[in-house]
Formats: C-alpha cells, sequence, structure tokens
C-alpha cells in the first residue's frame, strides 16, 4: 500500500510538475525534482507539529474545518486556478511558523529551484497536503491522536524508502534543525521518485 506522501509526490509528477513550473516561473524538470523534497518539508514539519497533543488537535480541528479534500477531485483545476498560492500562505504561516525562511532557504538549496520560486512552490502545495490529510480524515474516521503516527509513520517511511536521499530528506524532514545543503540535485528528484516508486 502506497503512503500519503507517495501518492502525492506521484499525482504531482510529469504535466502537473510542468504547470507547477509555470506557476512558479522554473524550469519543469527541476520543479518535479522539487516536489518530493517540498513534500517531505511540509510533512516532516506536520509531523513535529502533531508531536505535541496540543498541535495534533489543533490540526484535526483545521482539517475538519477547512480542509475537506475535495480539492483533490479537481487537481488541475486547482493548480491552475488563481487562489492557490494565496491559500498556501496563510497555511505555511500556521506549518512553518518562524521557520518558514528557514525551510524555504533549506529546500532551495537542495533543490536547486531559486528562493521565490521554491516559497511558491511551498505555498502551492500546503492545501494540496492538507487536503489529502483532511480526506483521510474524513475517509478513515481519523482523531488527532490517529494523524498524529499517521504522520510519525509517514515520516518514518519517506526515510525508509528513500535512502540515496536519506542525508537530505533526514534535514528537510526536520527541518527547524541547522544544516547544510549542498547536496547535488541528482541526489532527489529522479533519483528519489526512482527509489519511491521502483521498491514496492
Amino acid at each position: 500500500m502506497s503512503s500519503l506522501f507517495e501518492e502525492l509526490a506521484g499525482q504531482l509528477s510529469g504535466n502537473r510538475a510542468a504547470e507547477l513550473g509555470r506557476r512558479v516561473g522554473a524550469d519543469p524538470a527541476k520543479t518535479e525534482q522539487a516536489v518530493p523534497a517540498a513534500l517531505a518539508a511540509l510533512m516532516g514539519a506536520l509531523a513535529r507539529n502533531t508531536d505535541r497533543s496540543d498541535g495534533a488537535e489543533a490540526l484535526s480541528g483545521a482539517l475538519a474545518r477547512d480542509h475537506d479534500g475535495s480539492l483533490l477531485d479537481n487537481l488541475d483545476g486547482f493548480l491552475s486556478g488563481q487562489g492557490a498560492s494565496s491559500a498556501g500562505e496563510a497555511i505555511l504561516g500556521h506549518v512553518l511558523g518562524g521557520n518558514r525562511q528557514k525551510v524555504e532557504q533549506q529546500v532551495s538549496q537542495a533543490t536547486g529551484l531559486d528562493g521565490g520560486s521554491t516559497g511558491q512552490l511551498l505555498a502551492m502545495l500546503a492545501p494540496i497536503v492538507l487536503g489529502a490529510l483532511g480526506k483521510a480524515q474524513r475517509k478513515q474516521g481519523l482523531g488527532a491522536r490517529d494523524l498524529s503516527a499517521m504522520l510519525g509513520g509517514e515520516r518514518q517511511r519517506i526515510r525508509e524508502r528513500a535512502p540515496r536521499g536519506m542525508d537530505m530528506l533526514g534535514q528537510l524532514l526536520d527541518s527547524d534543525g541547522d544544516g547544510d545543503y549542498k547536496d547535488d540535485v541528482a541526489r532527489i528528484g529522479t533519483s528519489l521518485l526512482g527509489s519511491l516508486f521502483g521498491q514496492k
């Protein structure tokens, strides 16, 4: 069974990655390489936030109120719409807090995207990640503790399934830490996706 991370990375490849690249003003191939790293950073931040019971309760409430997952039913429309990035800006403020600039810098250095494009990419992906979590919450009847466990499992699965990107991804999953992100872009992107989808 594929993880939420794998499903989203797969759905946001190909033509959708090209659309993301167009929206953030970046090369489509480089954007496709950056998507898994950005997803890992977002999921890592959410996992850390839900390690605390109050954080898990806050996320559960936010999903119940605002993220029913319906945007995933028309993902292409969402990606091409004007509200995608603006909706994500508010989400990033809650998810990343004061670490936002640091996370953006880390993803940028790890992927080769410039800082502006990286920030826009994270903003576009944030509502998609929360939409997927909201959809899972409703479908599986997940409570706050269940969401925390699910995100913890996602974090661990990313580490286990992407050994060749382990150093870089490990830092992005714990992206409030201090690290040096000068890894070659080849460490992620097609290499990472190959390890994820080639080792079922």
